[in-house]
C-alpha cells in the first residue's frame, strides 16, 4: 500500500478573468474546484494509473467534510485525522493574464492530533511507501517529517519526498527511496544558480551522497533527470504541449514513478514524465487517458 501525507490540504476554488481590474466587480468566464494538497495529489493520480494508495493528513470542519467527499470521489480512500476546531483551508486561484493565489493558513493542529497522526503509521507494513509531501503548517513542529521517517524505520518502508530545503535534507538520514526536487528546489538547497543540466547533475548527486537512494528532478519544459540507486543517470525531455496549468505536474511526475517505480527506471521516468506533461497540459491534475496519449505518441 501507498500511504500519501498531506499536512494541509486544501479546497482551491480556481476562476478565470480576461483582465482582473482591482477595485471593481470582476466576473469571471468559469470556475473549477480542485481537491489537493501535494500528497493528495499523488493519490488521486495514482488512482488514475490504478494504483491504491490512501491519504492522510488532517481535515476540520465543513469544508474537510467536502474535502473528504471530493477525494473519495477520485477513487482514492482516505484515513483523516479530524480537527475539532477550526476549518479546512479553501485557496482562491484568479487565472487571468497574470495569476494571483490567495492561500488560507488552514487550522491549527493540536499536539493530541499529532499523536494520532503518528499513531496511524503504526500499521504500515514491510513493502508499504510513505509519501511526505509539501510544506508544513505553522502549528506543527518543523522536524514532523523526521518524526514519520523515524517512527517507521523500524520497518522496510518506502519513503518519497517531496519537499523544500531542510524539510527535504533532513530525510536523508534515513535513506529515502526517492526524494522530487524541481530546479528550483534543488537550487535553494545548495545555494547556487543551476545553468544546465551538469550543474542539475551534480546537485542530484549531492543529494545521493547525502543519503537519497534515488533522485528525481523536474525541471519544467527541460525534462526530468533521474538518478538512481546505482548511480546511473536517466534523462527524458519534456513531452510537447502547451501549458495550461503547472500546478500538480511534479505531484503527478513523482505518481507516476512510483507505479512505474518495480517495472525499472526507465520506465518509471517514462511515466512520469508522461504523467507530468499531461497535469502541465490540463486545468487538473493528469488523467490515465492523458497520460496514455502522451506515451503512445513517442515514436
Amino acid at each position: 500500500m501507498i500511504y500519501t501525507v498531506t499536512l494541509n490540504p486544501a479546497i482551491d476554488y480556481n476562476m478565470s478573468f480576461a483582465q482582473i481590474k482591482p477595485g471593481e466587480v470582476n466576473r469571471s468566464s468559469g470556475e473549477y474546484i480542485n481537491y489537493g494538497g501535494k500528497g493528495i495529489n499523488v493519490s488521486a493520480v495514482l488512482a488514475q494509473l490504478g494504483v491504491k494508495s490512501s491519504a492522510l493528513g488532517f481535515i476540520a470542519g465543513g469544508t474537510g467534510d467536502e474535502l473528504e467527499k471530493g477525494v473519495r470521489e477520485m477513487g482514492v480512500s482516505c484515513d483523516f485525522v479530524r480537527l475539532t476546531r477550526g476549518m479546512t483551508r479553501i485557496n482562491v486561484k484568479l487565472h487571468s493574464d497574470v495569476d494571483t493565489d490567495l492561500n488560507a493558513n488552514g487550522p491549527d493542529i493540536d499536539e493530541d492530533a499529532l499523536d494520532e497522526l503518528l499513531t496511524k503509521t503504526d500499521k504500515m507494513r514491510d513493502g508499504d511507501t510513505v509519501v511526505l509531501a509539501g510544506s508544513v503548517p505553522a502549528s506543527l513542529p518543523r522536524d514532523i517529517y523526521v518524526r514519520i521517517a523515524r517512527r517507521i524505520s523500524d520497518r522496510d518502508i518506502r519513503l518519497a519526498v517531496d519537499a523544500e530545503k531542510e524539510l527535504l535534507t533532513s530525510i536523508l538520514p534515513y535513506r529515502p527511496f526517492v526524494v522530487k526536487p524541481n530546479t528550483d528546489e534543488l537550487s535553494g538547497i545548495f545555494g547556487r544558480k543551476l545553468t544546465d543540466i551538469n550543474d542539475v547533475s551534480e546537485c542530484a548527486s549531492e543529494l545521493r551522497k547525502m543519503g537519497a537512494k534515488n533522485v528525481l528532478v523536474s525541471m519544467g519544459s527541460g525534462g526530468a533527470l533521474l538518478l538512481d540507486e546505482d548511480g546511473k543517470k536517466h534523462f527524458r525531455a519534456a513531452f510537447i504541449g502547451t501549458a495550461v496549468n503547472t500546478v500538480g505536474a511534479g505531484d503527478s511526475m513523482l505518481a507516476g514513478f512510483l507505479a512505474g517505480a518495480d517495472k525499472g527506471y526507465d520506465y518509471a521516468l517514462l511515466l512520469g514524465t508522461a504523467a507530468g506533461g499531461a497535469a502541465a497540459f490540463s486545468e487538473g491534475l493528469a488523467d490515465k487517458e492523458d497520460i496514455d496519449a502522451l506515451i503512445n505518441s513517442l515514436p
